[in-house]
């Protein structure tokens, strides 16, 4: 099969593009990675070329070594995904020590995976170890109002959390867990990875101050579908705290109790604190 023609291929372009078209990607910003199953990459592995440079991770990801990935690249416009994927995107695969990779598709007039690859590739590790691999995709977006809350709000994550539940009542159904916030730090080092890594052993959703939001989810609806939410709920924020800094009315504690019931999820009870 050909690589553009295979299904996870065209999923994830899908994707690219529905970010692209909410705004969230300005420019090159943004990235977006996907695990790839192995009767996937041996439907297109004719296509790949295996004897191109392995160059170093940036960190180290043992728990993936000989896995393969679809990775947009550093400096490529998600604009430019569906017009001309073969040099926006790539598939590379992670060396047995987990320390190295190798682009066997892609980026075809040069370049590298995207820079937050480090960070990619340690959540992935941290998913696939908590889901027992169900988890395949990580996503980082510039979702604008999401950006907005972290000059506001504090940078907690009961802060977040319990303000994103209040303005939308799907919102503890679709993210029960809460989000993470991750303070700024430089963007794709190992530090601001090691930082993720870790709220992502308790969240699907980390938000980083000042730069945006960054998800893990099993498949590419679902994950985009996450990080939509997330941004809705910014965005009524947003307009709320526009129109009046205090709200004559939201969704109490005993209210999320009894959604949670319902809907047969578990709110952590740190979350559901008394507001004045």
């Amino acid at each position: 099969m050909k690589v553009l023609e295979a299904p996870f291929v065209q999923g994830f372009m899908r994707m690219a593009d529905d970010g692209w078209q909410q705004g969230w990607h300005e420019r090159n910003g943004g990235n977006l990675s996907y695990r790839i199953h192995t009767e996937e990459i041996e439907s297109v592995k004719e296509a790949l070329c295996t004897d191109g440079e392995w160059r170093p991770i940036g960190t180290a990801v043992p728990e993936l070594a000989g896995e393969y990935f679809l990775v947009t690249g550093s400096g490529k416009f998600f604009r430019n995904v569906l017009r001309d994927p073969e040099d926006s995107i790539c598939i590379l695969k992670v060396d047995e020590t987990g320390e190295q990779y190798q682009i066997q598709w892609g980026l075809i007039h040069g370049g590298r995976p995207t820079s937050e690859l480090p960070s990619h590739l340690m959540n992935h590790a941290v998913k696939k170890e908590l889901t027992n691999g169900a988890y395949r995709v990580i996503y980082h977006a510039h979702t604008t109002n999401v950006i907005a809350l972290t000059f506001v709000l504090p940078l907690s994550d009961e802060v977040f959390t319990r303000q994103l539940w209040e303005m939308a009542t799907e919102c503890p159904v679709v993210f029960p867990d809460g989000v993470g916030v991750v303070p700024w730090m430089v963007p794709g080092g190992r530090d601001i990875a090691v930082a993720t890594s870790e709220l992502m052993k308790k969240y699907d959703v980390a938000i980083w101050a000042h730069h945006g939001i960054f998800c893990a989810g099993p498949d590419f609806d679902i994950t985009f579908g996450l990080a939509h939410t997330v941004e809705k709920s910014a965005e009524i924020l947003g307009k709320t705290l526009s129109i009046r800094q205090d709200k004559l009315q939201t969704i109490t504690p005993e209210d999320f109790r009894a959604l949670a019931k319902d809907f047969k999820v578990t709110l952590p009870e740190r979350f559901l604190y008394e507001t004045k």
